[in-house]
């Protein structure tokens, strides 16, 4: 199969996130608003190109206070910088659909290299014979790396936000030609 561009299929894709809060459990979330470019051939993902997007103001945590909190300038600062983006530096195999896939991630107009573990499948044929690629992505990065180091200290000691960030990404690509 030669490289091809493959679309973003969003009703069976997911970003999601957890921090520990007053160091006793983890807070989840998610951006419901995201897109995603993948040029690629799945026999040699060596080439493969791919960049990600996120709609900041699409952050949700269940509960608007606290989503308002992330969306101001003691963490995204969304007006400012309304998207995180992530775009493919490099990619090595680990064997099987196993990668470490590396990006220059921006966030608040900082931008680090990252390395998630990535899970690439397929391609394989859907029952309409429409070809897809999915790509599962895990890792942890810190978000004082990123400026965001708004926090309040706790009576007990320790702090209400964690800095390491559990970061989850579950897309799947339709073959767009």
């Amino acid at each position: 199969m030669a490289a091809s561009n493959w679309a973003l299929d969003k009703s069976h894709s997911g970003i999601s996130f957890s921090v520990r809060h007053m160091m006793i459990t983890n807070v989840r979330g998610n951006f419901n608003e995201f897109d995603a470019t993948v040029s690629a051939d799945p026999a040699n993902l060596a080439d493969l190109e791919a960049t990600l997007t996120i709609d900041v103001n699409s952050i949700s945590t269940k509960d608007e206070g606290r989503d308002g909190h992330l969306k101001s300038p003691d963490f995204f600062n969304a007006e400012q910088f309304p998207q995180i983006t992530f775009k493919k530096t490099s990619i090595e195999t680990k064997g099987g659909e196993d990668y470490a896939l590396t990006g220059d991630l921006t966030i608040a107009g900082v931008t680090k290299s990252v390395t998630l573990n990535a899970e690439i499948s397929g391609p394989a044929k859907d029952p309409w014979g429409n070809v897809k690629l999915g790509v599962a992505a895990d890792g942890v990065i810190h978000r004082s790396e990123f400026g965001l180091t708004w926090n309040a200290a706790l009576e007990t000691g320790g702090l209400l936000v964690g800095d390491a960030i559990k970061v989850h990404i579950e897309l799947e690509f339709a073959q767009a030609n």
